[in-house]
Protein backbone atom coordinates (compact mmCIF):
# COMPACT_ATOMS: atom_id res chain seq x y z
CA UNK A 1 0.00 0.00 0.00
CA UNK A 2 1.05 3.61 -0.57
CA UNK A 3 1.11 5.30 2.83
CA UNK A 4 1.29 9.09 2.99
CA UNK A 5 2.39 11.17 5.99
CA UNK A 6 1.54 14.88 5.52
CA UNK A 7 2.90 17.87 7.40
CA UNK A 8 0.51 18.97 10.15
CA UNK A 9 -1.22 22.29 9.41
CA UNK A 10 -2.84 23.19 12.75
CA UNK A 11 -1.47 26.35 14.41
CA UNK A 12 1.95 25.68 16.00
CA UNK A 13 1.44 21.92 15.70
CA UNK A 14 4.84 20.21 15.68
CA UNK A 15 4.03 16.51 15.69
CA UNK A 16 4.40 14.05 12.84
CA UNK A 17 2.51 10.76 12.77
CA UNK A 18 5.42 8.33 12.40
CA UNK A 19 9.09 8.48 13.37
CA UNK A 20 11.67 7.33 10.79
CA UNK A 21 12.13 3.94 12.46
CA UNK A 22 8.37 3.27 12.29
CA UNK A 23 8.31 4.26 8.63
CA UNK A 24 11.23 1.89 8.07
CA UNK A 25 9.21 -1.02 9.47
CA UNK A 26 6.47 -0.27 6.95
CA UNK A 27 8.97 -0.07 4.10
CA UNK A 28 10.52 -3.36 5.19
CA UNK A 29 7.04 -4.92 5.11
CA UNK A 30 6.77 -4.02 1.43
CA UNK A 31 4.79 -0.80 1.59
CA UNK A 32 5.64 2.45 -0.18
CA UNK A 33 5.88 5.25 2.37
CA UNK A 34 5.80 8.92 1.43
CA UNK A 35 6.26 11.98 3.62
CA UNK A 36 5.76 15.66 2.87
CA UNK A 37 9.02 17.57 2.95
CA UNK A 38 9.98 18.90 6.39
CA UNK A 39 7.00 17.19 8.05
CA UNK A 40 9.23 15.89 10.84
CA UNK A 41 11.43 18.93 11.43
CA UNK A 42 9.66 20.27 14.53
CA UNK A 43 9.82 16.81 16.09
CA UNK A 44 13.55 16.64 15.44
CA UNK A 45 13.49 14.45 12.32
CA UNK A 46 14.95 15.66 9.01
CA UNK A 47 13.95 14.52 5.53
CA UNK A 48 17.28 12.68 5.40
CA UNK A 49 16.33 10.72 8.50
CA UNK A 50 13.38 9.36 6.52
CA UNK A 51 15.03 8.88 3.11
CA UNK A 52 17.82 6.87 4.75
CA UNK A 53 15.10 4.37 5.68
CA UNK A 54 13.64 4.15 2.19
CA UNK A 55 10.89 6.75 2.60
CA UNK A 56 10.15 8.94 -0.43
CA UNK A 57 9.80 12.72 -0.07
CA UNK A 58 6.89 14.65 -1.61
CA UNK A 59 7.55 18.31 -2.33
CA UNK A 60 4.18 19.53 -1.02
CA UNK A 61 0.80 18.49 0.35
CA UNK A 62 -0.79 18.27 -3.08
CA UNK A 63 1.74 15.68 -4.23
CA UNK A 64 1.55 13.78 -0.94
CA UNK A 65 -2.23 13.42 -0.99
CA UNK A 66 -2.26 12.59 -4.70
CA UNK A 67 0.22 9.77 -4.09
CA UNK A 68 -1.00 8.20 -0.86
CA UNK A 69 -3.80 5.68 -0.48
CA UNK A 70 -3.76 5.64 3.33
CA UNK A 71 -3.20 9.06 4.88
CA UNK A 72 -1.70 8.84 8.37
CA UNK A 73 -1.58 12.12 10.27
CA UNK A 74 -2.00 13.35 13.83
CA UNK A 75 -4.70 16.03 14.00
CA UNK A 76 -8.01 16.29 12.20
CA UNK A 77 -7.85 17.68 8.64
CA UNK A 78 -8.43 21.41 8.27
CA UNK A 79 -8.67 23.64 5.20
CA UNK A 80 -5.11 22.99 4.04
CA UNK A 81 -5.78 19.23 4.07
CA UNK A 82 -9.42 18.97 3.08
CA UNK A 83 -8.92 20.31 -0.43
CA UNK A 84 -6.61 17.38 -1.21
CA UNK A 85 -8.54 14.52 0.38
CA UNK A 86 -10.32 12.17 -2.04
CA UNK A 87 -13.02 9.51 -1.94
CA UNK A 88 -10.52 6.66 -2.24
CA UNK A 89 -8.44 7.77 0.76
CA UNK A 90 -8.32 5.81 4.00
CA UNK A 91 -7.78 8.52 6.62
CA UNK A 92 -6.23 7.52 9.95
CA UNK A 93 -5.86 10.29 12.56
CA UNK A 94 -7.58 12.03 15.47
CA UNK A 95 -10.95 13.28 14.20
CA UNK A 96 -13.08 14.38 17.21
CA UNK A 97 -16.10 14.68 14.92
CA UNK A 98 -18.65 15.02 17.75
CA UNK A 99 -17.36 18.54 18.30
CA UNK A 100 -16.84 19.29 14.60
CA UNK A 101 -20.12 19.08 12.66
CA UNK A 102 -18.74 21.11 9.75
CA UNK A 103 -15.76 18.76 9.38
CA UNK A 104 -18.11 15.80 9.57
CA UNK A 105 -20.20 17.18 6.70
CA UNK A 106 -17.10 17.83 4.62
CA UNK A 107 -15.80 14.30 5.08
CA UNK A 108 -19.22 12.93 4.14
CA UNK A 109 -19.17 15.04 0.98
CA UNK A 110 -15.73 13.72 0.08
CA UNK A 111 -16.95 10.17 0.70
CA UNK A 112 -13.77 8.78 2.22
CA UNK A 113 -13.36 6.30 5.05
CA UNK A 114 -12.06 7.81 8.29
CA UNK A 115 -10.74 5.77 11.19
CA UNK A 116 -10.28 7.92 14.30
CA UNK A 117 -7.47 7.28 16.76
CA UNK A 118 -9.71 8.25 19.67
CA UNK A 119 -12.36 5.60 18.95
CA UNK A 120 -10.12 2.61 18.23
CA UNK A 121 -11.18 0.46 21.17
CA UNK A 122 -9.86 -2.87 22.39
CA UNK A 123 -12.01 -5.64 23.86
CA UNK A 124 -11.27 -4.53 27.43
CA UNK A 125 -12.63 -1.05 26.68
CA UNK A 126 -9.21 0.60 26.54
CA UNK A 127 -8.45 3.35 24.01
CA UNK A 128 -4.81 2.63 23.13
CA UNK A 129 -4.37 5.45 20.62
CA UNK A 130 -5.95 8.10 22.81
CA UNK A 131 -4.12 7.15 26.01
CA UNK A 132 -0.57 8.40 25.23
CA UNK A 133 -1.72 11.86 24.16
CA UNK A 134 -4.15 12.00 27.09
CA UNK A 135 -1.28 11.34 29.48
CA UNK A 136 0.76 14.16 27.92
CA UNK A 137 -2.23 16.54 27.85
CA UNK A 138 -2.88 15.81 31.51
CA UNK A 139 0.66 16.73 32.46
CA UNK A 140 0.62 19.86 30.30
CA UNK A 141 -2.69 21.02 31.82
CA UNK A 142 -1.15 20.95 35.29
CA UNK A 143 2.11 22.54 34.17
CA UNK A 144 0.43 25.36 32.25
CA UNK A 145 -2.24 25.84 34.91
CA UNK A 146 0.45 26.20 37.55
CA UNK A 147 2.14 28.92 35.50
CA UNK A 148 -1.15 30.74 34.82
CA UNK A 149 -1.71 31.07 38.57
CA UNK A 150 1.38 33.29 38.73
CA UNK A 151 0.49 36.95 39.21
CA UNK A 152 2.36 38.19 36.08
CA UNK A 153 0.21 35.77 34.06
CA UNK A 154 -2.97 37.25 35.53
CA UNK A 155 -3.35 34.60 38.22
CA UNK A 156 -4.16 34.96 41.89
CA UNK A 157 -0.50 34.55 42.86
CA UNK A 158 -0.68 31.09 44.41
CA UNK A 159 2.18 28.58 44.60
CA UNK A 160 0.33 25.28 44.43
CA UNK A 161 2.66 23.28 46.66
CA UNK A 162 2.88 25.91 49.37
CA UNK A 163 5.60 25.79 52.04
CA UNK A 164 5.80 25.96 55.85
CA UNK A 165 3.69 28.87 57.16
CA UNK A 166 1.56 29.06 53.99
CA UNK A 167 -1.52 27.29 52.67
CA UNK A 168 -1.23 24.76 49.88
CA UNK A 169 -2.99 25.52 46.63
CA UNK A 170 -6.05 23.51 45.63
CA UNK A 171 -6.50 21.61 42.37
CA UNK A 172 -9.83 20.05 41.34
CA UNK A 173 -9.75 17.44 38.58
CA UNK A 174 -12.88 16.22 36.77
CA UNK A 175 -12.23 12.71 35.47
CA UNK A 176 -9.61 10.19 36.63
CA UNK A 177 -8.76 8.51 33.34
CA UNK A 178 -5.43 8.83 31.54
CA UNK A 179 -5.62 12.63 31.25
CA UNK A 180 -7.18 13.50 34.60
CA UNK A 181 -5.24 10.86 36.48
CA UNK A 182 -1.93 12.23 35.26
CA UNK A 183 -3.01 15.80 35.96
CA UNK A 184 -3.85 14.80 39.50
CA UNK A 185 -0.64 12.81 39.98
CA UNK A 186 1.55 15.72 38.90
CA UNK A 187 -0.36 18.21 41.06
CA UNK A 188 -0.14 15.86 44.04
CA UNK A 189 3.60 15.35 43.59
CA UNK A 190 3.97 19.13 43.55
CA UNK A 191 2.37 19.31 46.98
CA UNK A 192 -1.06 20.73 46.12
CA UNK A 193 -4.25 19.64 47.83
CA UNK A 194 -6.02 17.68 45.08
CA UNK A 195 -9.68 16.72 44.75
CA UNK A 196 -10.49 14.26 41.95
CA UNK A 197 -13.97 13.38 40.73
CA UNK A 198 -14.92 10.20 38.88
CA UNK A 199 -17.87 7.80 38.78
CA UNK A 200 -15.74 4.64 38.81
CA UNK A 201 -14.76 3.26 42.20
CA UNK A 202 -11.58 1.63 40.89
CA UNK A 203 -10.34 4.96 39.57
CA UNK A 204 -11.23 6.73 42.81
CA UNK A 205 -9.17 4.13 44.67
CA UNK A 206 -6.21 4.74 42.35
CA UNK A 207 -6.43 8.47 43.01
CA UNK A 208 -6.58 7.98 46.80
CA UNK A 209 -3.41 5.88 46.54
CA UNK A 210 -1.51 8.85 45.11
CA UNK A 211 -1.03 10.28 48.58
CA UNK A 212 -2.63 11.79 51.67
CA UNK A 213 -3.09 15.14 49.90
CA UNK A 214 -5.55 13.58 47.40
CA UNK A 215 -9.29 13.29 48.00
CA UNK A 216 -11.38 11.22 45.57
CA UNK A 217 -15.12 11.89 45.29
CA UNK A 218 -18.19 10.91 43.30
CA UNK A 219 -19.28 13.83 41.07
CA UNK A 220 -22.58 14.81 42.68
CA UNK A 221 -23.47 18.20 41.21
CA UNK A 222 -23.66 19.85 44.63
CA UNK A 223 -20.24 18.46 45.62
CA UNK A 224 -18.61 19.50 42.36
CA UNK A 225 -19.99 23.04 42.76
CA UNK A 226 -18.66 23.28 46.32
CA UNK A 227 -15.15 22.08 45.47
CA UNK A 228 -14.85 24.13 42.27
CA UNK A 229 -15.80 27.33 44.11
CA UNK A 230 -12.73 27.09 46.35
CA UNK A 231 -10.30 25.76 43.72
CA UNK A 232 -7.24 27.59 42.47
CA UNK A 233 -6.92 25.35 39.40
CA UNK A 234 -9.68 23.25 37.84
CA UNK A 235 -8.79 20.64 35.22
CA UNK A 236 -11.53 19.17 33.02
CA UNK A 237 -10.81 15.68 31.70
CA UNK A 238 -14.23 14.11 31.12
CA UNK A 239 -14.49 11.63 28.24
CA UNK A 240 -17.38 9.82 26.61
CA UNK A 241 -15.82 7.77 23.80
CA UNK A 242 -16.50 9.40 20.44
CA UNK A 243 -19.24 11.64 21.81
CA UNK A 244 -19.40 15.29 22.78
CA UNK A 245 -18.25 15.87 26.35
CA UNK A 246 -21.01 16.69 28.84
CA UNK A 247 -20.88 20.02 30.70
CA UNK A 248 -19.97 18.94 34.22
CA UNK A 249 -19.06 22.49 35.26
CA UNK A 250 -21.82 25.04 34.64
CA UNK A 251 -21.35 28.72 33.95
CA UNK A 252 -22.75 29.47 37.39
CA UNK A 253 -19.99 27.35 38.95
CA UNK A 254 -17.40 29.35 37.02
CA UNK A 255 -18.95 32.61 38.23
CA UNK A 256 -18.53 31.40 41.81
CA UNK A 257 -14.78 30.82 41.42
CA UNK A 258 -12.36 33.40 42.80
CA UNK A 259 -10.88 35.96 40.39
CA UNK A 260 -7.49 34.88 39.10
CA UNK A 261 -8.33 31.18 39.31
CA UNK A 262 -7.59 28.96 36.32
CA UNK A 263 -9.50 26.35 34.30
CA UNK A 264 -7.67 23.96 31.96
CA UNK A 265 -10.18 22.00 29.87
CA UNK A 266 -8.50 18.99 28.27
CA UNK A 267 -11.92 17.84 27.02
CA UNK A 268 -12.03 20.75 24.58
CA UNK A 269 -11.25 18.38 21.68
CA UNK A 270 -14.67 16.84 22.28
CA UNK A 271 -16.39 20.18 22.93
CA UNK A 272 -15.25 20.74 26.52
CA UNK A 273 -16.71 19.72 29.88
CA UNK A 274 -16.90 23.32 31.13
CA UNK A 275 -19.82 25.43 29.94
CA UNK A 276 -17.59 28.47 29.37
CA UNK A 277 -14.96 26.63 27.33
CA UNK A 278 -14.18 27.60 23.75
CA UNK A 279 -11.36 26.20 21.58
CA UNK A 280 -8.08 28.13 21.54
CA UNK A 281 -4.71 27.72 19.81
CA UNK A 282 -1.12 27.83 21.02
CA UNK A 283 -0.88 31.24 19.35
CA UNK A 284 -3.59 32.61 21.69
CA UNK A 285 -3.97 29.87 24.30
CA UNK A 286 -6.07 31.58 26.98
CA UNK A 287 -9.05 33.85 27.55
CA UNK A 288 -10.71 35.27 30.66
CA UNK A 289 -14.38 34.69 31.47
CA UNK A 290 -16.00 35.80 34.76
CA UNK A 291 -12.52 36.66 36.07
CA UNK A 292 -11.24 33.10 35.51
CA UNK A 293 -8.43 32.33 33.07
CA UNK A 294 -9.37 29.52 30.68
CA UNK A 295 -6.71 27.39 28.95
CA UNK A 296 -8.36 25.29 26.24
CA UNK A 297 -5.92 24.58 23.41
CA UNK A 298 -7.22 21.80 21.18
CA UNK A 299 -3.79 20.27 20.58
CA UNK A 300 -2.04 20.49 23.94
CA UNK A 301 0.47 17.67 23.20
CA UNK A 302 1.56 19.51 20.05
CA UNK A 303 3.63 21.82 22.24
CA UNK A 304 6.06 18.98 23.05
CA UNK A 305 6.32 17.41 19.59
CA UNK A 306 9.48 15.40 20.15
CA UNK A 307 7.96 13.51 23.09
CA UNK A 308 4.46 13.37 21.61
CA UNK A 309 5.62 12.08 18.23
CA UNK A 310 7.63 9.29 19.82
CA UNK A 311 4.62 8.29 21.91
CA UNK A 312 1.97 8.42 19.18
CA UNK A 313 4.15 6.68 16.62
CA UNK A 314 4.75 3.72 18.92
CA UNK A 315 1.03 3.48 19.67
CA UNK A 316 -0.32 3.68 16.13
CA UNK A 317 2.27 1.65 14.17
CA UNK A 318 0.73 -1.80 14.82
CA UNK A 319 -2.64 -0.45 13.68
CA UNK A 320 -1.17 1.19 10.56
CA UNK A 321 0.43 -2.16 9.73
CA UNK A 322 -2.94 -3.91 10.07
CA UNK A 323 -4.84 -1.25 8.10
CA UNK A 324 -2.37 -1.69 5.26
CA UNK A 325 -3.40 -5.33 4.82
CA UNK A 326 -6.60 -6.82 3.46
CA UNK A 327 -9.34 -7.73 5.90
CA UNK A 328 -8.71 -4.95 8.41
CA UNK A 329 -12.44 -4.35 8.79
CA UNK A 330 -12.68 -7.75 10.47
CA UNK A 331 -10.48 -6.50 13.31
CA UNK A 332 -12.93 -5.42 16.01
CA UNK A 333 -10.79 -2.61 17.44
CA UNK A 334 -10.35 -1.01 14.01
CA UNK A 335 -14.00 -1.52 13.09
CA UNK A 336 -14.94 0.43 16.22
CA UNK A 337 -12.58 3.17 15.07
CA UNK A 338 -14.47 3.84 11.84
CA UNK A 339 -16.32 7.17 12.14
CA UNK A 340 -17.31 7.79 8.52
CA UNK A 341 -17.39 5.21 5.77
CA UNK A 342 -17.87 5.97 2.08
CA UNK A 343 -19.98 9.05 2.74
CA UNK A 344 -21.95 7.70 5.72
CA UNK A 345 -21.67 8.22 9.48
CA UNK A 346 -21.20 4.82 11.13
CA UNK A 347 -19.95 5.41 14.67
CA UNK A 348 -22.82 5.11 17.19
CA UNK A 349 -21.74 8.20 19.14
CA UNK A 350 -22.20 10.35 16.02
CA UNK A 351 -25.57 9.01 14.88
Amino acid sequence: MRIGIPKETKTLEGRVALVPAAAADLVNAGHDVYIETNAGIKSGFSDEDYTSHGVKICKDAEELYATGEMIVKVKEPIAGDLKYLRKNHLLFCYLHLAAEPELTEKLLEIGLTGVAFETVEEADGSLPLLAPMSIIAGMIATQVGTHLLHQPSGGKGVLLGGLPSTERGKVVVLGAGAAGGNSAALAAKGGANVVVFDKRQDRLAEMMALGPNVTALYPYEETVAREVASADLVIGAVLVTGAKAPHVISEEMVKNMQPGSVIADISVDQGGCVATTKPTTWENPTFVKHGVTHFSVTNMPGSVPRTSTQAISAAILPYVQRLARDGWRDVESLAKGINVDNGKIVHPALL
